[in-house]
């Protein structure tokens, strides 16, 4: 009787894992011969098959969780193929990126895939173009920005509202809480959707969480610093000589202490208005304090010259384990410290006319 109830119980146990299970059958062309194809779980991130192209094709069988999401990628193309293991060969092809025969759910996959990607391509080329205008042509550029991020949000969120009863929302669950924002993430997740239940989404939602509360407690640290004292830290100045940051601040004029680094785009952006703002008040009694993130001296060096930046500069070359990185919780730049006389830090991560409406109210 024992026997018989442990082979029952071996039985079961073969079903319940074959509930959870699917095989899948992948064919794929496009590819030169040679190429290396692999089969990823965007769960784990890690490769569960590989496969070679010979002939010009490829084939990958196997078994993987049930509905489980996957991608079939190559480094030969920047392109891959996501996929949810529903039991039912694929067939995809490199040369023109498209599913020629799958599941009416993959189908769909590959369908809202095309369209998202191909949006977010012109959106790219939008924003490229963006960057090569003069500061004063950007601004005017900022309700055209603003569309296309709306354009953008109603396209992920129509796949998502178009396909409430199968998993290919799974694909798309970053792109909408980065563009609809977390809480419209929270609201599709408690819609009682099929998506949301998905282990990918589930796992994704935790860590997108967590890092959101990591984030904000690190913000937390970085502005708790406004109201106290300055904390004081050694550095080089261009021509190796070591200064303290108490040599410049607390000394009886408002410092701008400013964290950035050659190499930091959106410092270049910013740096404009860091030299209006010290050209219109260094006579009334401002001075600015560049601390650099950079690792290598020459392109600090250029970049001060190149910028016009005609302050004090210090640096330990570090890069960001730059001692004012551990001292002010530096995690992201450009940012900055205003300090007035006394020295106590009285804002952080003034930008733009952020900081001049400070500095307006301060000197004028």
């Amino acid at each position: 009787m024992k026997k018989i109830i442990i082979a029952l119980l071996a039985v079961m146990a073969t079903v319940g894992c074959a509930k959870n299970t699917a095989k899948y059958a992948i064919k794929g062309s496009g590819l030169e011969d040679g190429a290396t194809v692999q089969l990823i779980d965007k769960l784990t991130d890690e490769p569960i098959n590989t496969a070679v192209v010979s002939g010009g094709v490829f084939e990958m069988n196997g078994e993987a969780a049930k509905d489980a999401f996957l991608s079939i990628s190559t480094e030969s193309s920047t392109w891959s193929f996501p996929v949810i293991n529903d039991g039912k060969p694929i067939e995809v092809d490199f040369s023109d990126n498209t599913v020629k025969a799958a599941s009416e759910q993959n189908l769909k996959l590959a369908e809202c895939d095309t369209k998202t990607g191909d949006l977010l391509n012109e959106y790219q080329d939008f924003v490229r173009g963006l960057m090569q205008l003069p500061e004063e042509e950007v601004e005017a550029k900022m309700p055209e920005y603003r569309a296309w991020i709306g354009k953008l949000s109603d396209c992920f969120l129509g796949v998502f509202a178009e396909n409430q009863d199968n998993f290919v929302p799974v694909a798309f669950i970053e792109q909408v809480r980065s563009l609809a924002g977390p809480e419209k993430l929270d609201s599709l997740m408690a819609s009682g959707a099929k998506f949301a239940t998905h282990p990918y989404v589930v796992e994704l939602k935790r860590k997108m969480d967590e890092a959101e509360a990591k984030e904000k407690e690190t913000e937390e640290k970085k502005q708790a610093i406004v109201g106290q004292k300055f904390l004081d830290l050694e550095e080089a100045d261009p021509d190796g000589n070591m200064h303290k940051l108490s040599e410049y601040v607390g000394q009886g004029k408002w410092v701008l202490v400013d964290f950035w680094a050659s190499w930091c785009g959106p410092c270049k952006a910013e740096m404009p208005n860091v030299v209006n703002a010290y050209a219109k008040y260094h006579d009334k009694g401002f001075e600015v304090v560049g601390l650099s993130f950079d690792r290598e001296k020459e392109p600090w060096v250029e970049a001060i010259k190149e910028w016009e930046m005609p302050w004090i500069h210090l640096s330990d070359l570090k890069y960001w384990k730059t001692v004012a990185s551990d001292v002010y919780n530096v995690n992201s730049i450009p940012d900055n410290l205003l300090i007035d006389p006394e020295g106590t830090v009285v804002a952080r991560c003034l930008r733009g006319e952020a900081l001049e409406a400070k500095l307006a109210e301060i000197f004028d």
